[in-house]
């Protein structure tokens, strides 16, 4: 079988990803650079069950080997073309950040940790049907600039330059997204300015900050 590393690097980082409480069920989607194409979660598999066979083997064109992929393959497709500076995708419906995405809410620079996403806030994308191109056609929009994302009533997208990368991202959002909530409950907190979010994103660029290509 080829890939069959990066086959079970995809079903573990899914299995760590509900583990960690960001994620429940089959409800969100992984996907790994993979040769000339992508490998990418199958649609409403269960991730305990899941065996390296059933990983989707999907071409750019939308042409695949296998199961039937991920009904938001459209997304994972459009960001791996797009982004050359990102191998791996992960979209989850974390608690916090979905809450912040129903009121299509952006996270600000409230918090030097924003800039992990690689800009001064976090954006949310707006609302559109799961699995539409309109949806990745939004969600491309969000990302410019960003390396994470929330969707407009749904969920958030991670991306990094390998599987555990763009899984610590998903987290780090989902924690942001839970101290901003925290926040304001004390009333809209202050932001920091953007110059010095761009020192700090800046340092964190140098130091490769979550970056981790393993």
């Amino acid at each position: 079988m080829e890939n069959l590393e990066l086959r079970t690097a995809l079903i573990t980082t899914c299995r760590a990803m509900n583990a960690s409480g960001i994620n429940q069920g089959t409800s969100g989607n992984v996907s790994v650079r993979a040769g000339d194409g992508f490998l990418i979660t199958p649609s409403g598999m269960p991730y305990d069950t899941m065996t390296p066979e059933d990983i989707v083997d999907m071409a750019f064109d939308g042409s695949y080997q296998g199961p039937r992929p991920s009904s938001e393959w459209r997304f994972h497709r459009d960001i791996l073309e797009a982004r050359t500076d990102a191998n791996a995708v992960v979209h989850c419906h974390s608690v916090h950040a979905t809450a912040l995405a129903c009121h299509h809410r952006s996270i600000p620079s409230f918090h030097y940790m924003t800039a992990v996403a690689g800009g001064t806030d976090i954006k949310c994308a707006g609302y559109a049907t799961f699995g539409t191109q309109e949806l990745s056609d939004k969600a491309l929009t969000a990302l410019e600039g960003r390396r994470a994302c929330l969707l407009g009533q749904h969920g958030q997208i991670a991306i990094g330059k390998s599987l555990s990368a763009a899984l610590w991202l998903a987290t780090e959002v989902e924690t942001l997204s839970q101290i901003y909530i925290n926040a304001l409950a004390l009333g809209e907190p202050p932001v920091l300015s953007d110059k010095e979010m761009a020192a700090v994103i800046e340092k964190m660029n140098s130091q490769s900050y979550g970056q981790s290509s393993d």
